[in-house]
């Protein structure tokens, strides 16, 4: 079993779900559809595309920016 990263985000009516190290996307009206949809999509890729080196985790942290930079 591998586990993933997942980023949901909300773009107008519908989550938008991807995973970093696959590069597979996916959506829901919900975050639990959009991860179904996602752990789906990726379980496909997976079985076409079997990897024989998985790649690594992403680094994945949060930066400030202070307003008005660049206006």
């Amino acid at each position: 079993m591998n586990t993933f990263n997942a980023i949901i985000q909300k773009e107008e009516d519908m989550f938008i779900a991807r995973c970093p190290e696959i590069g597979t996307v996916s959506q829901g009206k919900t975050v639990d559809e959009a991860l179904a949809n996602l752990k789906e999509a990726t379980e496909l890729y997976l079985e076409e595309t079997p990897e024989e080196h998985p790649r690594p985790h992403p680094i994945i942290t949060t930066f400030e920016v202070a307003k008005g930079v660049g206006a």
